[in-house]
């Protein structure tokens, strides 16, 4: 492969990216929109990565993230090319946004509008009301400083870090989430309905930074949505966009390594598959597993071996059981439920530490049909149930075994909220962490990716463009800013922007 140079310009470079989750497909079409063929390598028979879709006996279940937050990231993919977001899909308003449910009865909506939030909270202890308004004007602070500022702008050296550890410092985000939330309010249910959310993106809210409390404000000011269809209409309209971009997909199209090799000024990535063998390309952005990125893909890379046997020993998040069941009539839900145990701290701890699987757990309930009856047949229900579970590295359960006996249990206790739920139940499976680590090659299983701790985020978070291997570039859960639905889309605006940067610099030279 040789250059080709016009006057100061060259012919654009040619990338792969690997893995169509959200922060893949974002980076493809900015990529592609910016003039740079590309070409999207997913290993799976459908786009999404984690956002894959089952299909069942005329029920549809998405896979994975079912919480549309900050749709502007999303609305700026199609309008940094000229198009509309509406024109392919309807995202519809969620409300509540969550219904929070205690073992002892209680119950709690969480809604966008924050007098009723104040008042649900002031009805409970009347200081409290007063605290969450100034827990509001805090997370507004944080959302402006961290998200609004810095959620797409990468950290690649230390004094990125200095140039804001100042505000950072004001804002006390060596605190955790939940030491923060307690300092606003003292009613135990508020605080943990104020706190749950870190658990959304892979963090426990005892250790979580305090940075992540921005998510209370992102959901006032942008609401929660949902695709009509499901998560996998929002995948489609995305993958679309991208085609009529004039991108690639290649679906059941795993990679098995990339090989590096020097080209007079440049670094090639030979991207070897089943299908086609090697084929070179001179930008390379990784939306895999992070550690399946270093160890496997660029396997043989010194620098690349040395970051793997790094990353093997940070701190990733926890897991998940998913259960998912369609039902053959309908239950009057909300969209979003939050179940919460007997416990809080110490079921978490339990589960992010290990060694061995909680006897109790708290569960998140996705009742999709609640928004969207056509993703069931008529008159009947389409869920998913999850329950947040040690890693394979923090406990060694055999899932095989474990899977049935834990997903009657779900059932059963679910039965409180779904009468006779397990009458009605006419298709189920579930997704184990055995399950994340074999078909999404998660290490250790983890559902997130490196946990969200203070220690590993910004600077101190995989950085979007690799240091040591020319060309490579990360976006996702792994990188800044971290995990959720805003936090890989927006890993992806600030990976590109690198990328931008780069090629204006090497059309000048």
């Amino acid at each position: 492969m040789t250059d080709t140079v016009s006057g100061a310009h060259r012919a654009p470079s040619r990338a792969a990216v690997i893995g169509s989750g959200f922060g893949g497909i974002a980076a493809a079409i900015r990529l592609q929109a910016m003039g740079v063929p590309t070409t999207l390598f997913e290993a799976r028979d459908k786009p999404g990565g984690r956002a894959y879709v089952y299909k069942d006996q005329g029920f549809t279940f998405d896979a994975g993230p079912t919480v549309i937050t900050a749709p502007e990231c999303l609305e700026e993919l199609f309008t940094l090319s000229g198009r509309n977001l509406a024109d392919y899909v309807e995202l519809m308003p969620v409300t509540p946004f969550y219904r929070l449910l205690w073992d002892d009865g209680d119950r709690f909506d969480y809604v966008g509008d924050s007098a009723v939030m104040r008042a649900q909270i002031g009805a409970r202890n009347a200081a409290d009301a007063r605290g969450y308004d100034d827990f509001l004007a805090y997370t507004k602070r944080v959302f402006q400083k961290g998200y609004t500022e810095l959620a797409a702008t990468p950290f690649l050296r230390f004094f990125d870090m200095v140039r804001v550890a100042p505000e950072l410092a004001r804002l006390r985000a060596d605190r955790s989430v939940y030491d923060t939330v307690a300092r606003f309010v003292q009613d135990p249910h508020v605080r943990e309905a104020l706190s749950f959310h870190s658990l959304l993106v892979g963090g426990n809210p005892f250790d979580t930074s305090a940075i992540y409390t921005l998510i209370h404000y992102l959901e006032r000011q942008y609401g929660v949505w949902f695709p009509r269809g499901g998560t996998g209409a929002l995948v489609n309209a995305l993958v679309e966009l991208f085609e009529e971009l004039g991108g690639e997909l290649r679906l059941s199209s795993p990679v098995r390594a990339i090989r590096l090799e020097q080209h007079r000024d440049r670094t090639l990535h030979q991207v070897r598959t089943d299908a086609r063998g090697e084929e070179a390309f001179e930008l390379v952005v990784s939306n895999a597993d992070l550690h399946h990125t270093y160890s496997q893909l660029y396997s043989g890379v010194q620098s690349a071996e040395k970051t793997a046997s790094k990353l093997a020993r940070a701190d990733w998040s926890m897991s998940l059981f998913v259960l998912y069941f369609g039902t053959d009539i309908p239950y009057d839900l909300a969209h979003h439920t939050v179940i919460f145990g007997p416990r809080y701290e110490s079921l978490l701890r339990e589960i992010f530490d290990g060694p061995s699987l909680p006897d109790d757990f708290s569960l998140y309930l996705h009742a999709p049909t609640v928004s969207d009856p056509s993703l069931a047949p008529p008159g009947c229900g389409s869920h998913y149930v999850l329950s947040p579970v040690p890693h394979l590295g923090k406990a060694n359960i055999d899932w095989a075994a474990e899977a049935p006996r834990y997903a009657k249990k779900i059932i059963h206790a679910l039965e409180r909220h779904m009468p006779d739920l397990g009458q009605h139940i006419v298709t189920q499976r579930w997704f184990t962490p055995v399950d994340f680590k074999s078909s999404l090659n998660a290490f250790n299983g983890s559902a997130f990716s490196i946990a969200p701790t203070l220690t590993q985020s910004a600077y101190f978070r995989p950085h979007n463009r690799d240091p040591k291997i020319p060309g490579l570039y990360i976006v996702g859960a792994g990188t800044h800013p971290g995990a959720g639905l805003p936090g890989v889309i927006n890993s992806a605006k600030a990976t590109v922007s690198l990328i931008a940067e780069q090629l204006a610099k090497e059309a000048a030279a």
